[in-house]
């Protein structure tokens, strides 16, 4: 595995295009794996970690759009849509459930593979915010700490889970779902509090929070650019 870029995960019921682009990545470096199916993909997800998945839209069973929907929030591997031409919606919907960019069909080889370097040197970036600084309050996850003008608090790793992708996904709105997922807790009260903790670590006045906010209705998000 150390001789190759990434590995990646290529989604098509297409065995014409599954091979071609599993052919062309191989030669470009990257190790692939192949599912026909969003249902197989599941699968294969659930026990390797990979770096980025390749997903088409249209498939039998379950669709692209439906397998983002169920998994983007507990598998938090980018996402690149493959969309017939001319499936604007698609490629909308896709963004919009969690998608990280898309390709319409057909293309050409060569913009899939920069598309992919994007987004994986997009996540190793991302990756490295362990600390981050904004008005008063610096974030240490390496060390569990934050630091409010001279106060410092502990946070456990429930609270760093959570942060650490809001950190990573600064303006998204995470539902109490997401969140629940991430931390493996159903309870919405439960979650309330936890965010209701983490204001009172990084906000000057957590009853009117200026950087961990509640959009109503929707879910929490985190401001900090």
């Amino acid at each position: 595995m150390n001789n190759f870029i990434a590995h990646i995960l290529v989604v098509d019921d297409d065995d014409g295009i599954r091979s071609l682009v599993k052919k062309y990545l191989n030669e470009n470096n990257f190790l692939v794996t192949t599912s026909d199916s969003a249902e197989n993909a599941l699968e294969k997800v659930s026990i390797i970690k990979f770096d980025l998945i390749v997903l088409d839209v249209m498939m039998p069973g379950k669709s692209g759009l439906e397998f983002i929907k169920d998994n983007k929030s507990k598998i938090d591997t980018p996402i690149i849509l493959l969309t017939a031409k001319g499936e604007a919606e698609d490629r909308v919907g896709g963004l919009e459930v969690g998608a990280d960019d898309y390709l319409p069909k057909p293309f050409e080889p060569k913009e899939l593979i920069l598309r992919i370097k994007n987004i994986l040197n997009k996540t190793k970036k991302n990756n490295q915010k362990r600390i981050i600084e904004f008005g008063n309050v610096k974030i240490n996850l390496n060390k569990l700490l934050i630091i409010k003008k001279e106060n410092e608090f502990k946070i456990n790793n429930t609270e760093k889970i959570i942060l650490e992708r809001m950190i990573n996904n600064p303006g998204k709105t995470f539902s109490r779902e997401d969140i629940g997922k991430m931390i493996d807790l159903e309870k919405e009260r439960s979650i309330d509090v936890i965010i209701t903790r983490l204001r009172k670590k990084i906000e000057t006045d957590p009853k009117n929070p200026k950087y961990l906010q509640t959009l109503r209705g929707a879910g929490y998000v985190l401001w900090i650019e």
